[in-house]
């Protein structure tokens, strides 16, 4: 197992070796907590790059996600990357959570505007004495001077944004005020993230790009999700699942299928790595892995 300590995630993705990642939620419950633990235990042996934690709408998993990302760094071999948002929070309070994590040895964060607590799709409205942008964000961290910085990037686009032009400007932003690296929203075409990633090139910019993946597992599910954020199952991955319809075993199969092609189709085209969306579960990342030759 390679040792990671002491580096930042942009040196060991400087470094050229194929990186794995994976995202885990703070649980709600006690029999959730022992799903996340199992999952984390499963995976570590694969050497990731990180594992991030997500961070709930307006602060509603702070204590929760400060617990586990700091169990990480005490417990296991994994870099741990807390994320952070804007929402609901002043500068003060962004400063004290971050005071917070730096206590606990989390040394990288996740940087979002984050959700309105409406969803995605309502309308924005920032906290009186806080912040309206995701680069705000980067800007007060990066001026700390005690953390390295990823942040989200949108293959489809943000669904604010006026278009992906304008998307790719932000994201640009955000990496001139500090972000090392990034991380995509999930997607299910290779050549969006191509087409991000050469937007961000053409403008002088070379951060590194994660794709962030999530299998289809739940074919109602992941369209619910996608009509949430702005991402498009293209017809031919619907047919190529619902033909299944019935059996949902061979349905799990196809949408696993699905997904390893989807990173095989990246890694050739030289995405430095793969951002796993895991849902606190291990099987279907381990299962992609099977069919990728991926190995402890």
């Amino acid at each position: 197992m390679t040792d990671r300590r002491g580096r930042s995630i942009r040196e060991l993705l400087d470094e050229g070796d194929r990186s794995f990642s994976f995202e885990f939620f703070p649980p709600s419950d006690e029999a959730g907590e022992e799903q996340l633990w199992k999952a984390i235990s499963a995976l570590e042996p694969y050497d990731p790059s990180f594992v991030s934690v997500t961070y709930g709408a307006g602060g509603g998993t702070r204590d929760k996600t400060i617990g586990i990302t700091s169990r990480i760094a005490r417990e296991t071999s994994m870099t741990p990357v807390a994320h952070l948002t804007c929402v609901g929070h002043t500068r003060a309070e962004l400063q004290g959570i971050l005071d917070a994590y730096a206590r606990e040895g989390v040394r990288h964060v996740m940087l979002l505007r984050g959700d309105p607590q409406e969803g995605p799709r309502a309308e924005w409205t920032p906290t009186e004495g806080g912040l309206t942008y995701a680069q705000e964000l980067v800007e007060l961290v990066a001026g700390r001077g005690d953390f390295r910085i990823g942040v989200a990037a949108f293959p489809e686009g943000h669904p604010s944004a006026a278009s992906l032009d304008a998307d790719a400007d932000v994201l640009v932003a955000k990496a001139r005020a500090g972000a090392e690296f990034a991380v995509t929203q999930m997607f299910f075409r290779a050549d969006d993230y191509f087409a991000l990633v050469r937007r961000v090139r053409d403008r002088g910019v070379d951060i590194p790009i994660l794709p962030g993946i999530m299998p289809i597992l739940n074919l109602g599910a992941i369209r619910r999700q996608s009509e949430l954020i702005g991402t498009e199952v293209p017809d031919h991955v619907v047919a190529r699942i619902a033909e299944n319809d019935g059996d949902a075993a061979a349905m799990r199969a196809a949408g696993i299928d699905a997904a390893a092609e989807l990173c095989d189709e990246l890694l050739a085209g030289g995405a430095p790595g793969l951002h796993f969306y895991t849902l606190n579960r291990s099987k279907a990342t381990l299962e992609i892995f099977e069919r990728l030759n991926v190995t402890v």
